[in-house]
């Protein structure tokens, strides 16, 4: 079991974010540089894991990343899998629906970039906005999003049921690290490009945001599909915490470089 299960949001129980400290580092002795090294450590032991995933073609993974603006989604998406075979892994970034996906049902613009055999599919956000924004921003009534909470948990078991291994986080920052965050987008040159104004209109609807995870982890989280609420005020523990289970998860698949053809062991090229 991993050091970080207790992360893991357990189904059937109610999840209060406010009992889950941002900044704590739980199930870690180490200092920073400790974490950081051993994130490198996961990340050659994911890159021959995903070499593998890659090579024998027979499984499937699926990371689903979603948090707050400035959560991190980028960072852990670069951090983690630095060093992985660009090859095998896609990463899908969901904004705001188009007129022709808002024209058929919410999961119709998701499922086309769910992972082939043999592939990582990363989603920096994903269906969940569906039970999120649409939400927060009364886009669907009560009865339209508490549904799809079921529509989610079937389409996960349909995955699962074909092959894919899902691991979904939330990446758990406090309401002051994203001030921070934020602040930084403004102040440095270099970070301006990410700023938009509407990072502060959908601060301002903090608790409803928080309010809206919280019951769409705990109505979501499965045996199949599980959530996991990370701390993420600290980059390096992020990092430390998604790295581990990914590691984990895919160890446990018995993944095997194939054979190679017949006869090829003791070939002599001329």
């Amino acid at each position: 079991m991993s050091a970080f299960s207790h992360f893991r949001v357990q189904p059937g129980k109610r999840l209060r974010l406010a009992d889950i400290s941002p900044q704590k580092t739980k199930g870690f002795d180490g200092d920073k540089e400790q974490g950081r090294d051993r994130v490198q450590q996961l990340n050659n032991r994911l890159e021959e894991l995903q070499e593998q995933l890659y090579a024998q073609g027979k499984h499937r993974l699926l990371v689903v990343l979603q948090a707050m603006d400035a959560g991190g989604k980028d960072g852990t998406i670069r951090s983690v899998f630095d060093g992985v075979n660009p090859q095998g892994v896609k990463v899908a970034s969901f904004k705001a629906p188009t007129a022709k996906e808002l024209a058929h049902d919410f999961l119709w613009r998701i499922h086309p970039h769910a992972p082939a055999a043999g592939e990582i599919a990363i989603w920096n956000r994903s269906h969940y906005e569906d039970v999120l924004v649409a939400r927060v921003h009364d886009l669907c009534n009560e009865t339209c999003w508490r549904a799809r909470y079921e529509h989610i948990v079937a389409f996960e078991n349909l995955l699962a049921g074909e092959g894919t291994t899902i691991l979904k986080f939330f990446l758990h920052i406090s309401k002051d690290e994203q001030r921070q965050r934020l602040q930084e987008r403004i102040d440095d040159p270099k970070k301006r490009w990410k700023w938009s104004s509407r990072d502060l209109d959908e601060r301002a609807r903090w608790d409803d945001y928080q309010q809206a995870y919280e019951d769409a982890l705990s109505a979501t989280s499965t045996d199949r599909a599980p959530w996991y609420v990370v701390p993420a005020d600290r980059n390096w523990f992020r990092d430390l915490v998604v790295s581990e289970v990914l590691v984990e998860a895919l160890a446990a698949l018995d993944l095997r470089l194939p054979p190679g053809d017949p006869g090829i062991e003791g070939l002599q090229v001329t």
